[in-house]
């Protein structure tokens, strides 16, 4: 192995050093990425370009820049050993490693987007209409529980109520304010009131009969 290393030339020792080392950290750092660590704060460079690409996107990270040198190397080799030029095989091989920078931003950026997405915000409560779940004392007294649609999804979040009269279970509330940590301030509502079938029988009835009273 190391007489094979050896007899290399400069530029061919160059990119398999560069290629061994890269896909050595970049498989430690894929794992630790998908396991749920943060390989950044390894040495985070990160550069967040907000303009037309979208807030958040890292093109310049730890990960990134180990994905460019990875196949950087690779494809270097792959050049060297094709039979191209020195000047081609290093723009091919930058080319590569940019693409690579790329490809890896942008899975980073929507892995990151669809687990925002799953993170509760509780502003989104706010104006939503729900249901006491546990009876709220009155004026901040007791801290309940209500039953919310919040970002799609049915949820049971602790709340307070400023109201002079305790919110017992089944009430129908309206969150009007969030403190800032995360408890919902609630207020009584009224339930829209629908007719049911049976009343809008015996609404008819009597239309009809005031009709052939006249």
């Amino acid at each position: 192995m190391a007489e094979w290393f050896s007899n290399l030339e400069f530029l061919s020792k160059i990119y398999w050093a560069i290629a061994l080392v890269g896909s050595l950290v970049f498989i430690i750092v894929m794992i630790m990425a998908f396991a749920g660590g943060d390989a950044d704060d390894i040495g985070d460079v990160d550069g967040d370009f907000d303009g037309d690409v979208g807030a958040g996107f890292q093109f310049i990270s730890f990960k990134n820049l180990v994905g460019f040198f990875t196949i950087f190397g690779w494809s270097g080799i792959a050049c060297i050993d094709a039979g191209l030029s020195k000047p081609l095989t290093i723009i091919i091989s930058v080319v590569c490693g940019l693409l690579m920078m790329l490809i890896m931003a942008t899975l980073f950026y929507f892995i990151h987007k669809l687990s925002d997405s799953g993170t509760l915000n509780y502003k989104n409560a706010l104006d939503a209409v729900g249901e006491v779940y546990l009876t709220i004392g009155p004026d901040r007294s007791r801290m309940g529980k209500v039953s919310v649609n919040v970002q799609g999804t049915v949820r049971e979040l602790d709340a307070l109520t400023d109201a002079i009269t305790e919110l017992k279970s089944g009430t129908i509330i309206k969150v009007v304010d969030v403190t800032s940590n995360g408890i919902l301030i609630v207020d009584h509502t009224r339930k829209p009131i629908e007719p049911n079938q049976s009343q809008n029988k015996e609404l008819d009835k009597g239309g009809k009969h005031l009709l052939s009273n006249e």
